[in-house]
């Protein structure tokens, strides 16, 4: 198991050098600079929707409504309790700081 994740790593690492090399641009003036930082900005943009579509995509295969319900009541009912606790709390604390009158 760990081979593959060993070969994955490589293989990402190789396509990412490939792609690095053959995005190399000689030095130029400083009025093509902004180019290249658009173009910079444009690819790590089309990574990022590319990974924001995958991850999407592997929410909805692995949605469970089920589950989703379950995780919102019991949500729902833990923090009934802990403000439930956390005001019986303050009120012996205060009731301690502030003794007999």
């Amino acid at each position: 198991m760990g081979t593959r994740y060993l070969l994955v790593l490589v293989l990402i690492l190789l396509v990412l050098g490939c792609e690095v090399r053959g995005a190399h641009v000689p030095q130029q003036d400083e009025a093509a600079s902004p180019a290249l930082l658009t173009q910079l900005q444009e690819s790590l943009y089309s990574y990022w929707g590319t990974a924001r579509s995958a991850a999407q995509e592997l929410y909805e295969k692995t949605y469970l409504t089920t589950m989703d319900e379950k995780i919102r009541d019991l949500y729902t009912k833990s923090t009934a309790a802990v403000s439930t606790y956390a005001g019986i709390f303050g009120d012996q604390l205060l009731s301690m700081l502030k003794g007999d009158q």
